[in-house]
C-alpha cells in the first residue's frame, strides 16, 4: 500500500501561482511514476502532469494545457513530487490528485485525497 499527504491547494487570483506537494510513503517509490490529474466539478478526472521512472531518470510529461505554465518536480529519493503552477486561470479550478502508476504486468495506481484549487477571475 502507498499512503500520500498532498497540500499547497488554496485560493489565488488570476495570473496568481501555487505549488502543490505530494509525498508518498508505504514502499520503494524511486521507481514509480508520481504526478498530477484534476477533476473539475462535474467533469471527468484529467492528466495534468507526471514525472515518469526510467534508468536514466525521471521524464516529465505534461498535458497541453500545463505546458509553459505548470513545472512538474521529483525529490532525489523519488517519493515526493511537486507541481509549481503559474499564470493559474480560473479554467484551472479543480480538485487535484496526486497519482502513484506502478507499472508493471499488473499496473496500480494509488490516489491521494486531493487538493483543492480555486482560482478567482
Amino acid at each position: 500500500q502507498v499512503q500520500m499527504v498532498e497540500s499547497g491547494g488554496g485560493v489565488v487570483q488570476a495570473g496568481g501561482s501555487l505549488r502543490l506537494s505530494c509525498v508518498a510513503s508505504g514502499r520503494t517509490l524511486i521507481n514509480v511514476d508520481m504526478g498530477w490529474y484534476r477533476q473539475a466539478p462535474g467533469k471527468e478526472r484529467e492528466f495534468v502532469a507526471m514525472t515518469r521512472w526510467s534508468l536514466r531518470g525521471y521524464n516529465s510529461e505534461y498535458a497541453h494545457s500545463a505546458k509553459d505554465r505548470f513545472t512538474i518536480s521529483r525529490d532525489n529519493a523519488g517519493n515526493a513530487t511537486y507541481l509549481e503552477m503559474n499564470s493559474l486561470k480560473p479554467r484551472d479550478t479543480a480538485i487535484y490528485y496526486c497519482d502513484v502508476h506502478v507499472p508493471g504486468p499488473v499496473p496500480v495506481n494509488y490516489w491521494g485525497q486531493g487538493t483543492q484549487v480555486t482560482v478567482s477571475s
